[in-house]
């Protein structure tokens, strides 16, 4: 009997030449916040091929994250993390997903890449300050209507720059970031901290700060 050589399937081979299997494999990701920038960040780390994520999320889904955020009819009522965690594990079981169903808290251990996107200034001024000495690659989505906003830093940023983007909440427009959105505006910031988290994978330097204005037609680097 004459055996073929068979080789196993591997589903990253289309990304084998951007995203560095090796690299990624070793990092803990954390994701802060699952909401409509988050839910959708850690569903595209876990097609990307992040083994270990962790979510962090206090609140339960309702009808209104159905449209905006991605999550299914049946998962209304149910904790967000535990939620997003079960469609992680549809797309591969082997992923390690811990999930904290609570704000986040100052002592929590995180992974070396964290993904904020909660959506209140005051929340990411408070996370950033507990956080930023322990990860080495963060990223941070902000979103209002059809306007994104990415911050992206690894351990040899500038810190200081995105510590002036933390302005006072009281300064913030009226109502929380995610207040007006869409599931579309939500899935393109996800996808720019994503290519951000994977130029950080391959030793690129980082885009600080991009922002795209959808309606306008408007995508600034800088």
């Amino acid at each position: 009997m004459i055996f073929k050589n068979i080789t196993r399937p591997n589903r990253f081979t289309r990304q084998s030449e951007l995203v560095p299997e090796d690299r990624l494999e070793s990092i803990s990701c954390s994701v802060l916040g699952v909401g409509a920038i988050g839910r959708q960040v850690a569903i595209q780390l876990a097609a990307l091929g992040a083994r270990k994520i962790q979510l962090v999320d206090f609140d339960t889904v309702d009808l209104t994250n159905v449209t905006t955020q991605g999550y299914l009819v049946d998962d209304i009522g149910q904790a967000k993390v535990l939620a997003t965690s079960e469609a992680i594990h549809r797309l591969d079981r082997s992923i390690q997903v811990t999930t904290v169903q609570d704000r986040y808290r100052a002592k929590l251990d995180i992974g070396e890449a964290v993904f904020c996107c909660v959506d209140s200034i005051a929340a990411r001024a408070a996370i950033w300050r507990s956080a930023r000495s322990r990860c080495q690659f963060w990223a941070d989505g902000r979103m209002l209507g059809e306007v994104i906003r990415i911050l992206a830093l690894s351990r040899t940023g500038e810190p200081n720059r995105y510590e002036e983007t933390l302005f006072p909440q009281a300064e913030a427009q009226q109502g929380s970031c995610t207040s007006r959105s869409t599931i579309y505006t939500a899935s393109i910031a996800a996808g720019v901290m994503l290519h951000q988290f994977t130029r950080w994978l391959r030793d690129i330097p980082v885009d600080f700060d991009t922002t795209l204005n959808l309606l306008a037609g408007e995508w600034t680097v800088t």
